[in-house]
């Protein structure tokens, strides 16, 4: 995941995170920009707290965007060590629709974000390209922190719209999918907050779904499926 951070605002960061896990693991979290600009320092405040590494860039020259040329490099650098399988590009930029294209050449998967205002070559580049205005509207207003950790409700809620991203055309998902996702999420999560060692009973005990167990194919082994009620 690279980030222009001279296109994008820092509110995004927790709704964008939430959308990217969707894909799969972040390897690489990095952001760009000029962080003795005063500008950028809004995003100083959440880069630690989401392990987001910042990546330094002068402007070298009046006109010229550096913090692209550097993304670009490396975006290039991370393609040819082979340790990734696909690219989420975050800007409202049309400087990084080559780039885009070049990735989804070479096989990548490219997710692009940005705002509503980025301009169209750059979606068309991407396989697929989410609007952070859309993901700020949905991201949960409700505080997700309490004294003892997670707020239950925010958990509640989370689950509900991982199993409708996830379920089959009867509502059915797999448990262990559902936990992995949530993790992602929210990665203090630990059942034992709640008072429970398992994630099956700690599922049942918030009313809203229903679990049932098949046996896997050798048979000693149970595997776990959950949907809402």
């Amino acid at each position: 995941m690279l980030i222009d951070a001279d296109n994008v605002s820092e509110k995004y960061i927790k709704p964008l995170l939430d959308e990217i896990s969707k894909d799969g693991i972040i390897t690489y979290k990095r952001i760009y920009g000029d962080w003795t600009r005063p500008a950028l320092s809004p995003w100083k405040n959440v880069l630690l707290s989401h392990s987001i590494t910042p990546i330094q860039q002068y402007g070298y020259t009046t006109g010229k965007n550096a913090t692209d040329s550097a993304m670009i490099i490396d975006a290039m650098d991370i393609l040819y060590s082979h340790n990734v399988d696909g690219f989420c590009i975050v800007s409202s930029d049309s400087d990084f629709t080559r780039l885009a294209a070049r990735l989804r050449e070479s096989g990548m998967y490219v997710v692009g974000m940005g705002e509503k205002k980025t301009p169209k070559p750059f979606i068309a580049a991407c396989n697929r390209f989410v609007y952070l205005e859309i993901l700020s509207s949905e991201q949960h207003k409700a505080e997700t922190e309490n004294e003892d950790g997670m707020d239950i409700k925010a958990v509640r809620k989370a689950l509900c719209d991982i199993l409708d991203e996830i379920s089959d055309d009867d509502g059915w998902a797999s448990l262990s999918e559902l936990g992995n996702l949530l993790l992602k999420r929210f990665p203090s999560f630990d059942v034992r907050n709640f008072g429970f060692t398992k994630l099956t009973p700690f599922i049942k005990s918030l009313g809203k779904f229903e679990v049932y167990s098949v046996p896997s194919e050798k048979g000693n082994v149970k595997v776990m499926y959950v949907r809402r009620k």
